[in-house]
This record gives structure tokens, C-alpha cells and sequence, in this order.
């Protein structure tokens, strides 16, 4: 070993790990979102034993919609900030970032229990804010004042979206309520119904990520990864929650279920086929978070909301725990290839019997496949059915372990995982027994054999490895997947590990 590579090893080995920070906020914000997350599993047992919610006056109203996403977010909450004090120890603005992240716990919270209007939108409003300056945290880094100005400017036309909508619903229906927009609908002409449940749609697409709406998303790289931990695990599902929210709104809109599905699939594929593409671990990231609101907005537009809620909490946990372990992705050894194995006909067997299991459990476990015929329960399940296939041949071709074990531990790892979002699923089902049509039945159009055809073909397409023979299909890819330029480092000089 040198002199000059000793010395070194020496400066590495001597740096001192980041002390607690001295500032009392980090710490009383911490427990002060625990403590709401404890108060949180109060109101969701109350809400389970009671079975109905309560009206605070006219500006909040608890039912069983906002006792699972308090719990969710504050759970989700606490976790980020307790990694945060140790990851942002040192942060000279370590202050305001607890004090963004605690306020935007807050602004979610008061969305899904806000009744009037004025007092919704204005949470809606704020949460797009603070995440758009947690975005842009690092105030010299040109390239996060960048991103958090493109965010800023999605999420700003998402909230007026949303107002423009709700304020034309409040002005139809005479009522400044959600509960009294909603139950007033039926009084309300076909164009002002369609126009309002337009504009909402296109307020979750915005908030949500979805194709074409997914630059913000890819943008937001530069954002500590604490926050960006918050974001795909909470933030992108509140798209999710407004369509639960507005489901009397949507539901009865066939056109509007109908333009649901196909933007949910678009994105929900592409999403996946971004993916492909990506170097770094975090826009992988940002592309799977692409790709699985796509798949909870398809559910949403199949009119299974309830499913779309269970979607995006086990979404938010999975998310959150690959962005807070992201770190421990990035080896310090050369790439290797992780190479494939051939399958052969034991293993296409066993793949082709784990996904038809899958689609089978799903079935029975939620009841969306009671039958043979062609519904929006079984489009679901061909779906779970596909995208089962597809993780169990890739999961048997890349794995180390020897092949009897992957061929016994692969089907019972996917068919437990299938198990665990049925039941989780039917938990949520009860638990929003009380909010206006959960459940939607949807007619079948042109559109969902569109869908059906599209997610097939998808799977032959990367199946057969089609899409590694087509250099216009790379970059294609390449090209919808790229952030805004003003948010890249383009040049070597622009890094600085001083």
C-alpha cells in the first residue's frame, strides 16, 4: 500500500459519524407525530366499533376513510422523521426541513377529514407547497431550485383544477360541503357533472404522476431522500384518495371511468417500461411509483376504490422502505452481470401454475372473479393474473438459490404476497362500508378490451424481449422518461463532495 493510499484510508476511516442534531425541533416534532399516530389508532378503533363517523361543524368530518389514511400517514410520518435525525444531522436547515415534513403530515391529515370545500382545497394546496420546497431543500443547489419550481407549477395547476371543480359543484348544488355536494348531485345538470368530474380527474393525474402528468415526479431527484420516502409513499397516493373521496362524483360517469382505465393502464405500462431504461436507483424508483398509481388508478377506474386504498398503503410501505434503503443498493465493487437462467419446461410450468394460483386466490379472497364471464372483476384478475407470470419467471430466472428451492419458495413467497393484499383489501372494504360507493359497478366498453389487449400485448412484448431488438422503442423510452434539463447536472464541475 502507498504512503498517499494510506493517508487516505486513514482520512476515511477517521471521519466522524453526523452527531444528533442540538436543535430541539427535529426532536419535538418526532414525538409529536408518534403521539398522532397513537392518537390515530384510537379514532380507528373507535371508527371500527362504532361503524360511522363524526361531524366537527361544517369543516371536518372523521369517517372511515380518514381513520385509515391518519394512521397510514402519521405511521409513515414517524418513520421518516425519526430516520431524518440522523440523516439530516448537520443540515444547516435542518429546522425548516422538519418543520416542512411535520407540516405536510398535517396538510394530509387535514385533507382526508376536511368537509368544507374551502378548507379541502386549501389542504390540497398546501400539501403541494411544502412538498415542493422539500424538494427543492438545498437552496445552492441550482438544480433542487429547479426541480422545486417544477413541482411547484404541476402542483399549483393541480389545486386550481380541483378548486375550479369543486367551486363549479358548490355553486350547482348550493352547498359548501362535500357531504352536501355529494348528496346533491342528482340535482345537478349532466355537463356540469361531467366538466367537475373532469377537472378532479385531472387533479389526482397531476398529484398521482401519471402519464403525461410524470415530469414533476421524474424532476424531484434532488430532494433528500427522507423526502422523497414521503413523497412516493404518501403524497403520489392522494390521488388515489380524491377519486374515493369524489366516487359518487366519477362513479356515475361512464365516459369518466372509461378515460380512468386507459389513463391508469397507459401509465401503469409505460411506468414499467421506463424502467428499462433508468441508471440510477432512485428513477428506478420514480418509475415504479409511475407505474403502480397507473395500476391504482385503473382500479379506481374499474370502480373497486377500496382496492385502490389498499393498493396505496401497501404501495406506501414497499416505497418507502426501498427509498430509505436505497443507500444500501450502491456497492463499492465493479458491475457485474446478474445473468439469466433458462428455465425450461419445470420452471414455465411452475410459473404458469403460480400465476393462475395467484389469479385464483385474488379472485376468491375479494370476490371481483365470481364468474367466467368478461367483467371488471376479471379484467382485474387477468391483470394480477399477468403481472404474477411476469414476477414469478423473472424471479426464477435471477435467482442464486438451487433450483428445487426456487421452485418451492417462489410460488408460496408470490401466492402469500396475493393472500396478504386480499385480506388487506377486505380489512379496507369494511372499514369504508360508511363512504358513498366504494364499490362501483362498471359497465364494460370498447375500452377495457382495449386495455386487456394492451396489458396481453405488453407481456408478450417483454416476454419474447421484443423491446431489446427495437432502438426506436429505447428511445422512445428514453425520451418520456427525462426529467426537466434544468434539474440535471450536465456537467462534471457541477458536482462538488467538498
Amino acid at each position: 500500500m502507498t504512503e498517499d493510499t494510506a493517508t487516505i484510508d486513514d482520512d476515511v476511516a477517521q471521519r466522524p459519524e453526523p452527531t444528533p442534531p442540538s436543535s430541539a425541533v427535529p426532536r419535538a416534532s418526532t414525538w409529536t407525530v408518534w403521539t398522532l399516530f397513537l392518537a390515530s389508532l384510537g379514532v380507528l378503533a373507535l371508527t371500527v366499533r362504532g361503524g360511522v363517523g363524526w361531524e366537527f361543524s361544517t369543516l371536518l368530518r372523521v369517517d372511515g376513510l380518514t381513520a385509515v389514511m391518519w394512521v397510514v400517514v402519521t405511521f409513515f410520518s414517524g418513520i421518516v422523521h425519526s430516520y431524518s435525525r440522523r440523516y439530516m444531522a448537520g443540515d444547516r436547515d435542518i429546522e425548516r426541513f422538519f418543520g416542512r415534513v411535520f407540516g405536510f403530515t398535517l396538510a394530509v391529515m387535514t385533507m382526508t377529514a376536511a368537509n368544507h370545500v374551502a378548507l379541502f382545497v386549501a389542504a390540497w394546496l398546501a400539501m403541494g407547497l411544502l412538498l415542493a420546497g422539500l424538494i427543492g431543500h438545498v437552496r445552492d443547489w441550482p438544480q433542487a431550485q429547479a426541480a422545486g419550481r417544477v413541482a411547484r407549477r404541476y402542483f399549483l395547476a393541480s389545486s386550481a383544477l380541483l378548486a375550479g371543480s369543486v367551486a363549479l359543484l358548490a355553486w350547482a348544488t348550493g352547498a359548501m360541503t362535500l357531504t352536501g355536494i355529494l348528496t346533491g348531485l342528482e340535482g345537478v345538470s349532466p355537463t356540469v357533472t361531467l366538466v367537475a368530474a373532469a377537472g378532479v380527474v385531472l387533479a389526482a393525474m397531476v398529484q398521482s404522476a401519471l402519464v403525461p402528468f410524470h415530469g414533476w415526479l421524474l424532476s424531484s431527484m434532488t430532494a433528500p431522500t427522507p423526502a422523497s420516502a414521503l413523497m412516493h409513499a404518501g403524497f403520489v397516493n392522494a390521488g388515489g384518495v380524491l377519486l374515493t373521496r369524489f366516487a359518487p362524483l366519477v362513479g356515475n360517469e361512464l365516459a369518466i371511468m372509461s378515460a380512468i382505465v386507459l389513463v391508469g393502464a397507459v401509465s401503469a405500462l409505460l411506468g414499467q417500461a421506463m424502467i428499462l431504461v433508468q441508471t440510477d436507483v432512485k428513477r428506478k424508483l420514480g418509475s415504479s411509483t409511475i407505474a403502480q398509481m397507473g395500476f391504482m388508478l385503473l382500479q379506481c377506474g374499474l370502480g373497486f376504490f377500496a382496492a385502490a386504498i389498499a393498493h396505496l398503503i401497501l404501495h406506501g410501505f414497499y416505497k418507502a422502505y426501498l427509498f430509505l434503503s436505497s443507500g444500501a443498493g450502491v456497492e463499492r465493487v465493479a458491475p457485474k452481470d446478474a445473468g439469466h437462467t433458462e428455465l425450461g419446461f419445470p420452471g414455465i410450468a411452475v410459473s404458469l401454475v403460480t400465476a393462475v394460483g395467484g389469479g385464483a386466490l385474488f379472485g376468491i379472497l375479494t370476490g371481483k372473479a365470481t364468474s367466467l364471464t368478461l367483467n371488471s372483476g376479471t379484467i382485474l384478475t387477468l391483470v394480477v393474473v399477468l403481472t404474477t407470470l411476469t414476477a414469478a419467471r423473472d424471479i426464477l430466472r435471477r435467482s442464486t438459490l438451487p433450483t428445487m428451492v426456487r421452485f418451492v419458495s417462489v410460488p408460496l413467497v408470490v401466492l402469500t404476497a396475493i393472500g396478504g393484499y386480499a385480506v388487506m383489501f377486505n380489512a379496507v372494504s369494511s372499514m369504508l362500508s360508511g363512504v358513498p360507493m366504494t364499490h362501483v359497478s362498471t359497465e364494460l366498453t370498447v375500452v377495457h378490451y382495449l386495455v386487456v389487449a394492451l396489458f396481453v400485448g405488453a407481456y408478450l412484448v417483454a416476454e419474447l424481449g421484443w423491446y431489446r431488438s427495437s432502438e426506436r422503442l429505447y428511445v422512445a423510452l428514453l425520451n418520456v422518461s427525462q426529467p426537466d434539463p434544468s434539474t440535471v447536472l450536465t456537467n462534471t464541475e457541477e458536482y462538488n463532495d467538498a
